[in-house]
């Protein structure tokens, strides 16, 4: 059995993905400076993996023990990073962007084992195909404000219609990969024994 853990997250999404598969967690915020911008030369797979350990080191220090547990998650399409719109101008350049195209999801996930462990990172990717999208149902869904903090400026649990995943986890687009998490956690609690 893994110790307590402690998600290190603002995002009501993560919270509602663990809270439905059955975890008891505990919720520390990582301050904002934690999530600084992409580095000229990271891959999306470096960026997220680098935000998600950001937002667990700003955790580790203020837990005296249990299991920290951090997520980062961007859109990515044609090497473009998309992360949160800013505006909602910014949102409709996004999804003007992926519309009738396929892009990826990408979730960095750090577990960190406080007080004595390392932290473990890995990267969930899936594919996505966005239909293309009419300037009215764009006008309707940027009006709605759904795309404000989410990646790439929508959210597949919007349940929207025109974002289909190809391949991979659905909770990854979502904001949380659970099946890399069980798989994280099992191979912790294998270590443990």
């Amino acid at each position: 059995m893994h110790p307590k853990l402690i998600l290190a997250s603002r995002s009501p999404r993560r919270r509602e993905l663990l809270t439905e598969a059955g975890y008891s967690f505990e919720i520390l915020v990582p301050d904002e400076a934690a999530e600084c911008g992409v580095c000229s030369r990271e891959t999306p797979e470096q960026f997220v993996a680098r935000l998600a350990r950001q937002k667990a080191a700003d955790v580790v220090p203020r837990v005296a023990s249990g299991l920290v547990l951090a997520c980062d998650t961007v859109a990515e399409c044609d090497g473009q990073i998309l992360g949160k719109a800013a505006t909602e101008d910014h949102a409709r350049q996004m999804l003007r962007l992926l519309s009738g195209r396929e892009h990826r999801v990408l979730s960095g996930l750090c577990l960190w084992n406080v007080p004595d462990g390392q932290p473990q990172v890995r990267v969930a990717v899936s594919r996505l195909r966005m239909d293309s999208l009419a300037d009215a149902a764009l006008d309707e869904y940027l009006a709605s404000g759904l795309w404000e903090g989410k990646a790439g400026a929508f959210g597949y649990q919007d349940r929207m219609g025109w974002v289909h995943v190809i391949e991979g986890s659905q909770t990854n687009v979502v904001g949380l990969p659970m099946e890399l998490l069980a798989e994280m956690l099992s191979a912790f609690d294998t270590k443990r024994e």
